[in-house]
Parts: structure tokens; C-alpha cells; sequence
């Protein structure tokens, strides 16, 4: 009759059980939990040590090992020094805890371009902001910091753009991009994207403004300001939009109102009653943009569109289309939405530049003021202490005999080999001087200066000079005021056989375009105001 392996097992034990007690409790817990293997390691290797032979003899030698085996097993165990390099048989010896954690920071390369396209990459973590992006530009390339770097999200397959807030990460802005979509994103400044804080009075006129509960006496821009940010009140903008009709190709004019719960617009005229207002759009789910070429890709009857996008991707259809008919209207509607979805967030923007959520903000960069933002006036060092020139009589005859000192010394400048140049060269020179300026745009049409100071924001004192196309002779100043563009024609002078540039028919007369500029950076003169942010394409 033959025995099976577990009653051989439990043989061996009783047989060890009568020579040894510590033996016996080693196989009845192994008996008790299944085979002896389930023991801990160092338990299973001690019993082995204990059972008797297979032959079941023993002998003085045999006695004598197993004596010095219950004396190693009674002598007091020594702490272990490495406890985390011990484990079970079952486990790797290299577990997961003593790896280094992975980088929760996914990184992805996106390609931002700049005013001339140029382009650059950057590889950049997941939770980038738009500041953070600007920031590593500025850096790198060395710029200036302002504050009016922005980041702008510019789709042109459906012809829009929009200033991507500081806040935004700009990984999920480019995960709601179409696979087929040709989106870029563009670095350049934006003059206007916090002067609502510094002059809302340009931002919300007062045929566009309404309150839903009667107010005591006027309402200051600065108190509807205040409103927007605050959750209690809210001022109410309305007027007359063209809205493209959802599926066509024709626009309708109608009656439109901005609440905190959305825009919408009336059914019957300017009745604002609830029967007669319809839901039209809502902005939490949807970004605003507007609109660069409304007519020639949508139709529209002016050239001051703006509309509504889903954040997820979509396609022409899936654009509420909407056209104001001048730009002050659109401004006053693009920005009161931008203050109603953002609120707080847009003034600490503004107030904390240089916050951010990844750790490219915390660059340890001074900001820089450029010198658009520094207090520019006419000084006076011919007596023993400077003063500031307060009448603009005086500071504009100073700045005369400035041009007539700046002339006398134009026989000393240096020529192009580094020699002095002659009375008629150097007339040459200062024409041409003018060209390596940052404010200076050779042969761009007025449509693209417009473009150009459009973009970087409508600011009073926001302007560039370009060549005249009219006239090959002369050149032109193009600025902002009033959120409108405006041109002015530099002419040239000549007198005595010199070569002058004038803005007043001679009366202020300046030896070449740079010191004419830097006058009316200083004094407005004939302009509506003073030269303050020149429009430069930059180069990434």
C-alpha cells in the first residue's frame, strides 16, 4: 500500500515532534496551514535543518548538530540595516517605491510666430500659461517687458483672432485645434489689452450703458468699471448689431443686451421685456473673437465684426456672427464680455503681471519700462540746474533751435567710411538715417498700416511712418486717437540747399524723420497727441 507525499509529511513531523518540541511547532503550523513551503522563508529553512534523516538514524554527530542548531536558533537577532532590501520570495526585490517618481509635467513643442512670421519652437510643460510663453520670449530674444506682450490664437480658415488672457494654459488651447486646421499662435504686442483699467472712459459710452436698478445721480466709467468686477451689481450694454442668420448668408440688424447670463436680443424693436428677449449666446463655454475680414469671408456690411466660438473645435456653422458699425461699439462689446467672463481674474492680470502657474514666470527678470512709459517733457540745461518747460511756446521754440544747432553740426557727422562728410552728403545721410528705426515701415500700403496699428491696439499715441505711396517724395505718419486711425503727410523743405521734414508747412522744421519723431514724443504740436507706443514687427 502505497502513502501519499502529505501523510510522508506529517510522518517526518511526528517523527520530529518526539525529538524535538521546537520541530514539532514548526510542522503542526505547517500542517495547519497547508504545505510547509507557505512558511516564511527563514521558518521553512529551520525546519529542514531540524527533520531527521530519511533513513530515520541518528547518531553522536547528528546529536551534536542539532545542538548547535538550537543555539544559533536561542542567540538574540541582530537588527537588520537594510530593512526595505528585505521582502517575500513573491516580490521583486526592485519595487516600484525605490524608483523616482515620473514628471507629472507632460512637455509638448508648440510654434509661436511673430509680426514678420518668423517663427519659433518651444518645448514647454503642460501646464504653461499664456504669460509664461511671453515671458520665455521676451528672455530669450531680449526684449523689453512692458506689459504688452501678448499671445493671440489666430484661426484663418474662418478668418478671426483673439488675445489669449494670461491665465489661459495654452496646451488646452491648442487641444481644441482641428486636426486640419492651419491655427497658429502669434507673439506681438497689444497696447490695448488692459487700458480699460487705465482709461475706461474711452471703453464704454453712455448711449451703450444702462443699469438694471435705478442709480443716484451720474455713474462715473470708473464706478462701471467696479460693477463689472463686483457679483452683486451689473451694468447692461445694448444697441444694435448686424447678426448673420444662422445657415445663410444674409445679416439682419437687430436690438442686443449683455447680461451676466448671456446676450441677448430683442424680438420686437428695443423692448427689453422678458417676452420679448431671446437667448442669443452664452460665454462660458465659448471664446470671443474678432473678426480681421468680415466682408470679403462672411459678408459682412462693415469691417467691425466680432463673433462666438464653442471652446471644442467646429467648423463656420458652429459661429454666432455678429457686426457693430464702428469700432467704438465693437470695443465696448468685445471687452464688456471679456469682463463679464473673466471678472477678478483680468485685474489681477493686470496688477500681477508676472504671476504665473509654471515656473517660467518666476525667472528672476526686473521689469523694464520702455520709454513709451516714462514721463517724457521738454527740459531746459542752460543754467546751472535743469527745469521742465511747462509752456509749450517756449518748448517749441527750444526745440527749433534744437534743429538749427543739430544742422550747424551736420558737416562733423561721420559718412558711411568713417570720414567726415561734406555739407550735400551729409543732407544724403540724414534722409536715409531714418531707416533703421523700429517705427519706420518702408513700403506698406495704408491698409496695412492700419493692419498693423490695429492689432497692437487702438491707444492714443500708438503710430508708425511709412513711405508715401502718393507721393515717392514724402513719407507718412500714421497714429491712433479715439480709437480711430489717422494720417498725417511729412513734407519735405528744402532751404538754402538743405533738405528738411515738416508736419506744419514749414513752420516746425526738423533735420531728418528721427529728431521729428522724438519732438512729438515730447510735444504734440500739431497732433492730437503725443507720440507715445511705436508700431514695430519684431523677429523671433
Amino acid at each position: 500500500m502505497t502513502t501519499s507525499l502529505q501523510d510522508g509529511q506529517s510522518a517526518a513531523g511526528r517523527a520530529a515532534a518526539r525529538d524535538s518540541p521546537l520541530a514539532a511547532q514548526v510542522c503542526g503550523a505547517a500542517q495547519g496551514r497547508g504545505d510547509a513551503h507557505d512558511l516564511a522563508p527563514a521558518q521553512w529553512l529551520h525546519a529542514r535543518a531540524l527533520l531527521p534523516p530519511p533513513d530515520g538514524t541518528r547518531g553522536s554527530a547528528a546529536d551534536r548538530r542539532k545542538k548547535k542548531d538550537l543555539d544559533v536558533l536561542e542567540m538574540p537577532s541582530i537588527p537588520n540595516p537594510f530593512p526595505e532590501l528585505c521582502c517575500s520570495p513573491f516580490t521583486s526585490v526592485l519595487s516600484a517605491g525605490l524608483f523616482p517618481k515620473a514628471n507629472s509635467r507632460k512637455k509638448q513643442v508648440i510654434k509661436v510666430y511673430s509680426e514678420d512670421e518668423t517663427s519659433r519652437a518651444l518645448d514647454v510643460p503642460s501646464d504653461i500659461t499664456a504669460r509664461d510663453v511671453c515671458q520665455l520670449l521676451i528672455v530669450k530674444n531680449h526684449y523689453i517687458d512692458d506689459h504688452s506682450w501678448t499671445l493671440f490664437e489666430h484661426l484663418p480658415h474662418i478668418g478671426v483672432e483673439r488675445i489669449i488672457e494670461e491665465h489661459e494654459l495654452v496646451i488646452e488651447v491648442l487641444s481644441n485645434w482641428g486636426m486640419e486646421e492651419e491655427n497658429k499662435l502669434y507673439f506681438r504686442k497689444n497696447y490695448a489689452k488692459y487700458e480699460f483699467f487705465k482709461n475706461p472712459m474711452y471703453f464704454f459710452p453712455e448711449h451703450m450703458v444702462s443699469f438694471a436698478t435705478e442709480t443716484n445721480g451720474e455713474i462715473s466709467p470708473t464706478q462701471i468699471l467696479q460693477m463689472f468686477l463686483s457679483s452683486s451689481t451689473y451694468p447692461e450694454i445694448h444697441g444694435f448689431l448686424h447678426a448673420k442668420e444662422q445657415g445663410k448668408k444674409s445679416w439682419k440688424k437687430i436690438y442686443f443686451l449683455l447680461r451676466r447670463s448671456g446676450l441677448y436680443f430683442s424680438t420686437k424693436g428695443t423692448s427689453k421685456e422678458p417676452r420679448h428677449l431671446q437667448f442669443f449666446s452664452e460665454f462660458g463655454n465659448s471664446d470671443i473673437y474678432v473678426s480681421l475680414a468680415g466682408k470679403k469671408k462672411h459678408g459682412a456690411p462693415t469691417n467691425y465684426g466680432f463673433c462666438f466660438k464653442p471652446n471644442k473645435a467646429g467648423g463656420p456653422r458652429d459661429l454666432k456672427m455678429l457686426c457693430a458699425e464702428e469700432e467704438q461699439s465693437r470695443t465696448c462689446w468685445v471687452t464688456a464680455i471679456r469682463l463679464l467672463k473673466y471678472g477678478m481674474q483680468l485685474y489681477q492680470n493686470y496688477m500681477h503681471p508676472y504671476q504665473g502657474r509654471s515656473g517660467c514666470s518666476s525667472q528672476s527678470v526686473s521689469p523694464m519700462r520702455s520709454i513709451s512709459e516714462n514721463s517724457l517733457v521738454a527740459m531746459d540745461f542752460s543754467g546751472q540746474k535743469g527745469r521742465v518747460i511747462e509752456n509749450p511756446t517756449e518748448a517749441l521754440s527750444v526745440a527749433v533751435e534744437e534743429g538749427l544747432a543739430w544742422r550747424k553740426k551736420g558737416c562733423l557727422r561721420l559718412g558711411t567710411h568713417g570720414s567726415p562728410t561734406a555739407p550735400s552728403q551729409s543732407s544724403a545721410t540724414n534722409m536715409a538715417i531714418h531707416q533703421s528705426q523700429p517705427w519706420f515701415h518702408h513700403k506698406i500700403s495704408r491698409d496695412e498700416a492700419q493692419r498693423l496699428i490695429s492689432q497692437q491696439g487702438l491707444v492714443d499715441g500708438v503710430f508708425l511712418v511709412r513711405d508715401s505711396q502718393s507721393n515717392p517724395k514724402t513719407f507718412v505718419l500714421s497714429m491712433s486717437h479715439g480709437q480711430k486711425i489717422k494720417h498725417f503727410q511729412i513734407i519735405p523743405v528744402e532751404d538754402d540747399g538743405e533738405m528738411f521734414h515738416t508736419l506744419d508747412d514749414g513752420h516746425t522744421r526738423f533735420t531728418d524723420l528721427i529728431q521729428l519723431v522724438e519732438f512729438y514724443q515730447l510735444n504734440k504740436g500739431v497732433l492730437p497727441c503725443k507720440l507715445k507706443h511705436y508700431c514695430a514687427r519684431i523677429a523671433l
